[in-house]
């Protein structure tokens, strides 16, 4: 309890410090009396309120620095200028010396002493919730060894608290600020640094990226190894290499920017649209160019997942946008649970279609999937629409590798690169073998329920036989509802017999493959019989239809 009061005195002394003496009032009510130094501030006349800002979340620290850059993703909420500034938020901090990170590695990796023949004293890189140091394994094996710096847990706890209870109080003294949902970004911030804290995790999402990108051609993900590791430490191969950004010595190497860029596109598009589960911080730091021109994966502490129905929907809003379809991107948007007021639509659908106008419009080497990402943000945001945060980290994860594809290849194109997979896709969609399975396991569903139909309508009838459902019914409507039941029993049949030839056939088809010509001339006679006989219930039930309502008359 004392040290989270302490933390409330210092996060409040430096809000005032950097001029936000009023909201610390609104937000800290009765902390003067803990010591707090209300004063006027170190304030800057030249800097932005955003500047501010920044500059704030930087000095609090490791959790307020991955807050804001949690918030930076979602620009469909905030203004772009205060997008920009926490962008620049950087997670860099000075390294801890040796010996006191000695205790962490005691207590989390017994024996490492053993399991490392060296382990470099200084790091070679260092961020707020770990540093690497660089070793060689007892096998001789060349490694990367992530450590956890003691005792973030505890601070990045406190600071989550603290975070959660502002947010509630914000969404309390301030209603018109609910529309940015506080309280749902600090759930989902904790929620997702928790997962970083655990570099079992890490590991876990490395591995799954090496299986899926086995066969990528140009991309290289290190091994993990397990007995050097813990949920505080991760031991991983290590890679030398130059950024990915750094155009000039991969040339230097003797590679062609312009393949790298292509490499990296592919496996991006591959992780995201196939795999459902894809690398979730593309910096240009944590991909490097090695010296046989692969293109290594580093830092896996933030990886995302989509799940089938989700992918499905995205690419399908890509090809929308790919292709300045608007009805496209509207449907699925609409998929995604994004609605729009009944009196913004036309207005947004018109938004929407002169931004998809403007940029079809773009030369090759002018089409900027970045910025086109940030202008449909701004009209997410003048809408006040509700969208889920996966959908804008997914279009911030293609933004940033698209910046880096235009980097190595200022003529890469968005739109002309991702037709071709988009095509690919939706032909897996709607003509894949598992997309056949699935619609004959929902026919053979409703063929099921179909067959439940006189089971229900006997349940129905003993009821009614019991006493136990009464109905009132006018003597002129008997013969009408004895028509209609009619009816319905015909169509009822008509359709299952029809739906048991077509389940029948697929599952002839499936069974033989290729090799059994008989079958598949079967299969397509049942094929035949169904739309034949479709159409005849049709025609029928149009000719009936037609009767009735001539007696009627």
């Amino acid at each position: 309890m004392l040290e989270g009061m302490k933390r409330y005195v210092q996060i409040a002394d430096i809000l005032v410090k950097h001029g936000f003496g009023i909201v610390v009032d609104e937000l800290f009510p009765g902390l003067p009396g803990y010591g707090l130094k209300l004063g006027r501030g170190e304030v800057s006349p030249s800097l932005s309120v955003y500047e501010r800002i920044r500059l704030s979340f930087e000095e609090l620290g490791p959790t307020f620095i991955k807050f804001g850059q949690i918030m930076s993703t979602r620009r469909e909420l905030f203004p772009p200028d205060l997008i920009g500034e926490l962008s620049k938020l950087q997670d860099q901090v000075p390294p801890l010396p040796f010996p006191e990170i000695e205790p962490l590695l005691d207590n989390s990796l017994p024996g490492w002493k053993d399991i490392f023949l060296t382990l470099a004293p200084y790091p070679v890189a260092a961020a707020s919730l770990s540093q690497v140091h660089r070793g060689v394994l007892a096998d001789g094996t060349q490694v990367a060894v992530k450590i956890q710096r003691p005792g973030i847990d505890e601070v990045i706890e406190t600071d989550l608290l603290i975070l959660s209870s502002l947010a509630e109080r914000i969404e309390v003294i301030s209603p018109d600020y609910r529309i940015f949902n506080p309280t749902g970004l600090v759930r989902e911030f904790a929620g997702q640094i928790r997962k970083e804290l655990d570099f079992t995790r890490d590991g876990k999402n490395a591995e799954r990226i090496l299986r899926n990108m086995a066969e990528m051609e140009g991309i290289r993900v290190p091994r993990i190894h397990w007995n050097a590791s813990s949920r505080r430490v991760l031991t991983m191969d290590y890679v030398e290499g130059v950024r990915i950004d750094d155009v000039e010595s991969i040339r230097g190497m003797g590679h062609d920017p312009v393949v790298i860029a292509e490499h990296g596109f592919a496996a991006y598009i591959k992780q995201i649209m196939i795999d459902g589960f894809f690398h979730g911080d593309p910096h240009p730091g944590n991909l490097l160019v090695m010296q046989n021109g692969d293109i290594a994966f580093l830092d896996f502490g933030i990886c995302m997942v989509l799940r089938p129905e989700r992918r499905e929907t995205f690419i399908r809003l890509l090809a929308g946008i790919a292709e300045t379809d608007v009805e496209a991107c509207l449907q699925a948007f609409a998929d995604l649970g994004v609605s729009v007021s009944d009196e913004d639509t036309e207005l947004f659908r018109d938004d929407l279609y002169i931004l998809l106008l403007d940029y079809s419009d773009y030369e090759v080497q002018q089409y900027d999937f970045s910025k086109m990402s940030i202008e449909l943000s701004e009209i997410l945001r003048k809408y006040e629409l509700h969208v889920p945060g996966e959908l804008m980290r997914l279009l911030k994860v293609i933004g940033m590798v698209t910046e880096i594809a235009l980097t190595l290849d200022p003529s890469f194109c968005f739109s002309e690169r991702i037709r071709p997979y988009l095509d690919e896709l939706v032909k897996e969609q709607y003509f894949s073998y598992d997309t056949l399975k699935k619609e004959i396991s929902t026919g053979i569903g409703s063929f099921r329920t179909l067959l439940r139909i006189p089971d229900q309508v006997s349940s129905a009838l003993k009821k009614v036989s019991e006493g136990k459902v009464r109905i009132d019914v006018v003597a002129d409507d008997l013969r009408r509802l004895q028509e209609t039941m009619d009816r319905s029993t015909d169509r009822i049949m008509v359709g299952l017999i029809t739906s048991s030839v077509v389940i029948g056939s697929s599952l002839l088809l499936l069974a033989s493959g290729s090799s059994i010509v008989n079958v598949q001339y079967i299969a397509l006679f049942g094929y035949g019989t169904a739309v034949f006989v479709g159409f005849y219930a049709i025609i029928h039930a149009f000719r009936v239809s037609r009767r009735a309502e001539f007696r009627r008359r």
